[in-house]
């Protein structure tokens, strides 16, 4: 919607985005923004409470006063996501001589590979197959750990495919193990980066691909913006 915005005030429409993530915002440098601070998916706050969406709208609208900026202004409120991480049984532990993270997903092979058989397809295969998931996890260890990023992947890491493997193997697993109906949009997410070994890895690797001056575009694409 920043992008859009320039578009329109091109051809002399005024107009007011609100944005969820700040870093874009900066980025782009829309003519008007409104920051709100909300969870992904809500971008008047509070569902259901019609008022706080109006004030969202009030605030939002009082900017068309401003002139064009670029204008970054931030809502005074903030609301917290509060989806509740997905309800599943983790394996124990199996092979002490491997990463947590690795044997956590050599765990859940079996919830996977059934997933898969009932599904007929997966979303894993974009970096790596489900075969290769844990040394994925492996490699992200050994960047935590202290390893260079270019000794450990050479000159080129795509952390969008890498990311997007591990957490489609892990929900894909879980949801087959968690049975009933189908979570929420952000349960599953909620799951994988506060409950899972997994996700401590993805979180503290782009840590450390920071501290090593990784590019952002290393870096950008491990976490889901929200966090």
């Amino acid at each position: 919607m920043c992008v859009l915005a320039h578009v329109l005030e091109a051809a002399g429409i005024a107009t007011v985005a609100l944005a969820a993530m700040r870093p874009v915002a900066e980025r782009i440098k829309a003519p008007r923004v409104l920051y709100c601070e909300f969870p992904l998916g809500r971008p008047l706050g509070v569902p259901g409470d019609a008022e706080f969406q109006r004030k969202v709208l009030r605030a939002a609208f009082d900017l068309l006063n401003a002139p064009s900026g670029p204008q970054l202004v931030d809502y005074p409120r903030v609301v917290e996501a509060d989806e509740t991480p997905l309800a599943c049984v983790l394996p124990p532990r199996f092979d002490p001589d491997v990463a947590a993270s690795a044997d956590e997903a050599q765990g859940l092979r079996a919830a996977y590979d059934r997933a898969v058989a009932r599904r007929g397809t997966t979303e894993v295969g974009r970096s790596v197959d489900a075969d290769g998931v844990p040394g994925a996890l492996a490699q992200l260890e050994r960047v935590i750990a202290g390893e260079h990023w270019k000794e450990v992947y050479g000159p080129r890491l795509d952390t969008l495919a890498v990311a997007h493997d591990l957490r489609a193997y892990y929900q894909e697993a879980a949801l087959e193990l968690a049975g009933g109906p189908p979570p929420g949009a952000r349960q599953a997410e909620a799951w994988f980066f506060e409950k899972t070994e997994a996700g401590k890895t993805l979180t503290a690797a782009r840590d450390a691909l920071k501290e090593q001056g990784a590019p952002e575009g290393v870096t950008f694409y491990l976490l889901p913006v929200g966090r």
